[in-house]
C-alpha cells in the first residue's frame, strides 16, 4: 500500500526538499535547542517530557497510546543501542544496561536505571565526519557464553587513498562488563566496503542477525554515488547476507556468480538502508531514505532488486524527475512510501516481556526519524488480526530528530540526534 505518491505542488516540492536536505546535512549544523520541561532538581534521570499526540492516520485519538520521556542521559552525536542481557534469576530485580555508540568514536555502557556511563576501552579508531564514524552495534546469538559483539564503523583508505572512505564490521569480545574498564579485545575483521571512495555519506552499515542466529545482514548505502547500487561488480548499495565469521554462506542468490564479492549479496538496489528488522513470521522488513521524497519501507526478499536509482517514488535533488516504481515491474515496489520524507533512522519491533507499556504496539515496527523528528509507528498487516498492508499508525512529534529506537523486554527508548542528545525512556500514561 502506498501511502503517500508524488507532489505535483510546488510548495510541497518544496517542503520535500527541505526535509531531505535536513536528512542528509551534517547532524551538527542542526538546532536541536528546544524547551524542555525539567524537575527543579534538575537530575537527568528525573526529566520529564511529554509526548504529542496531534499526528494519526486517521484513527481515533481515544485509541492512540500516549506517554511522557524520561531523561537517563546525554550524549555526544549517539548513533546506536542495544541491550546487554540480564544476569538474574528475577530479570525484574536487576537493571537494564544498554551499550551505546557515539560516532566520533566512543562506546559507552550505560545503567539504564541510573543514567551512569561507562566507557569501553579498544574502539578501533574511526575516520569521523559528514554521516560517519562510529556506527552500529549488535550482540553475538552466543553473547551470553562467549560476550562477542558485532560493530560497525567508517575507516579511512591508506596511502594515496586517505582521502576515501568504506564503512568496516568487526567482531570483537567486550570484557570487563562487571568492572570500570571495560573494554574490547579479540577483534577480528568480518566485512567492509568495496571500493572506498570519496564523499562521507550513505554509509548506512546496519546490522542484523537472522532469528536463528546464523546469517549477519549488513545493509551497505550505495555511498551518495547512485550507479553502485545497480553494479554487481561492488558491494555498495546492497545488503549483505554472510556468516557470522564473515564466509560467505553457499544459498546466497548470487553465490554461483563467478564474482566473490556479489556472492555476499542478499537484495541489490539499494541508497541508504538504515534500518533492518525480522518480525515474528520471519519475514525481513527494511526502510531507507529516498532522494527529495520517496522515503521507502520494503519487505526484503532473496534476490530482488529494489531499483535504485532507476526508479523512486522521489526525485533527484535538482527536481528532475525519476520514473515510478510503477513504471518498471521488475523492480521490487516498497510497501510504503513517505513524501515529505520522515527521514528513517532506525527500527525496532515492539514486543511485550517483562513489562508491557505499550500493548496497542504489539508486533508493530518502531522508526525513528530524523527531519521528521518523529516516532513512527508502523503495523507490518502480516497478522491474522490486521490482514491489510503495512501502514503508518501513528506518528509522534518528539521536538528532535531521533537517530535510534530500540525496544526490548516490553520498553521502549530513544536517542536524540547531534550534540547533547538525550537517552529516552518512554513511560506510559
Amino acid at each position: 500500500m502506498i501511502i503517500n505518491t508524488k507532489r505535483t505542488s510546488a510548495v510541497l516540492s518544496m517542503m520535500a526538499l527541505l526535509f531531505s536536505a535536513s536528512a542528509c546535512s551534517n547532524p551538527s549544523t542542526v538546532n536541536t535547542d528546544t524547551v524542555r520541561v525539567e524537575k527543579a532538581d534538575n537530575k537527568p534521570a528525573n526529566n520529564i517530557q511529554t509526548s504529542d499526540d496531534s499526528i494519526s492516520d486517521g484513527k481515533t485519538r481515544n485509541n492512540k497510546p500516549a506517554f511522557t520521556t524520561q531523561t537517563v542521559a546525554s550524549f555526544d552525536e549517539p548513533w546506536a543501542m542495544t541491550a546487554l542481557p540480564k544476569n538474574d534469576n528475577d530479570s525484574s530485580a536487576e537493571p537494564l544496561k544498554l551499550l551505546v555508540t557515539q560516532k566520533t568514536g566512543e562506546l559507552f555502557v550505560v545503567d539504564a536505571k541510573t543514567g551512569v556511563k561507562t566507557a569501553v576501552g579498544g574502539v578501533p579508531k574511526v575516520a569521523y565526519g559528514g554521516q560517519g564514524g562510529l556506527g552500529d552495534i549488535i550482540l553475538a546469538p552466543d553473547f551470553a557464553t562467549t560476550n562477542m559483539i558485532y560493530l560497525s564503523y567508517i575507516e579511512a583508505g591508506i596511502g594515496s587513498g586517505d582521502n576515501t572512505f568504506g564503512a568496516k564490521v568487526i567482531k570483537a569480545q567486550l570484557t570487563g562488563l562487571d568492572s570500570k574498564m571495560p573494554s574490547l579485545q579479540a577483534i577480528s575483521p568480518i566485512w567492509q566496503q568495496t571500493p572506498k571512495v570519496k564523499g562521507q555519506g550513505h554509509y548506512s552499515h546496519r546490522l542484523l542477525f537472522s532469528p536463528d542466529g546464523r546469517y549477519l545482514y549488513i545493509s551497505s548505502g550505495e555511498r551518495q554515488q547512485k550507479d553502485p547500487a545497480q553494479d554487481m561488480s561492488v558491494n555498495l548499495g546492497k545488503i549483505i547476507r554472510l556468516n557470522s565469521d564473515g564466509t560467505v554462506p553457499t544459498d546466497n542468490p548470487f553465490a554461483a556468480d563467478s564474482s566473490d564479492i556479489s556472492a555476499q549479496f542478499w537484495t541489490l538496489g539499494h541508497r541508504n538502508v538504515l534500518g533492518m528488522a525480522f518480525d515474528k513470521a520471519g519475514k525481513f522488513w527494511a526502510h531507507e531514505m529516498g532522494p527529495k521524497g520517496g522515503d521507502e519501507f520494503n519487505l526484503i526478499e532473496k534476490g530482488s532488486n529494489y531499483g535504485w536509482p532507476i526508479v523512486s517514488n522521489g526525485r533527484n535533488y535538482s527536481g528532475i524527475d525519476i520514473p515510478d516504481h510503477d513504471t518498471r515491474p521488475e523492480f521490487s515496489a516498497p510497501k510504503i512510501t513517505w513524501t515529505p520524507v520522515i527521514s528513517p533512522s532506525s527500527m525496532s519491533l515492539y514486543s511485550s516481556g517483562t513489562h508491557n507499556d505499550f500493548p496497542a504496539w504489539q508486533g508493530d515496527a518502531l522508526i525513528s526519524g530524523l527531519s521528521s523528528k518523529a516516532l513512527i509507528v508502523v503495523d507490518l498487516g502480516s497478522s491474522s488480526n490486521t490482514p491489510d498492508a503495512p501502514h503508518e499508525r501513528y506518528r509522534y512529534d518528539m521536538g528532535q530528530r531521533i537517530r535510534s529506537v530500540l525496544a526490548v523486554d516490553g520498553e521502549v527508548w530513544l536517542l536524540e540526534d547531534g550534540n547533547d542528545g538525550r537517552l529516552l525512556r518512554l513511560l506510559p500514561d
